[in-house]
């Protein structure tokens, strides 16, 4: 058994990661998965997150969001509807789009769906999560 997962993410729009890494957090549908090489195959929907993984001795975050996941033995494939680097995270935007769909779930006069505002806040959460990860691993 390898002792690495090549792991891949991927949007509509670009490719984030393609690299070995020793280990990897996904949030599915239903919760959180941790996958380590030889890991049993298993196909996943790709819930609202942070993801994180462990190449080259540093850990790694992203947030994400919608979309698919395929786990094999070795390999680690996301399809994710978004997803941003920690790093590359606006987290004054965040913060403001977490205010707005805040806002939006508890003023019913707004006229905008429940579900889709507490998707809003569940997607600004995961960029912020994501944000504060990158800050505490680089201290």
């Amino acid at each position: 058994m390898a002792d690495v997962l090549a792991l891949e993410i991927v949007t509509p729009e670009r490719l984030l990661v393609r690299e070995d890494v020793t280990a990897v957090q996904v949030p599915a549908a239903n919760g959180y998965l941790g996958v380590l090489p030889g890991h049993a195959a298993l196909l996943a929907e790709l819930g609202t997150g942070y993801l994180n993984y462990e190449a080259g001795g540093k850990r790694w975050y992203l947030a994400v969001h919608g979309g698919y996941l395929e786990i094999l033995a070795d390999h680690v494939r996301v399809l994710a509807t978004a997803a941003e680097r920690a790093e590359e995270i606006d987290v004054e935007r965040a913060r403001a789009a977490m205010k707005r769909a805040q806002e939006q779930m508890f003023n019913a006069s707004l006229g905008v769906d429940p579900a889709f505002a507490l998707e809003a806040v569940a997607r600004a959460q995961a960029r912020l999560d994501a944000a504060a990860q990158k800050q505490t691993t680089a201290a």
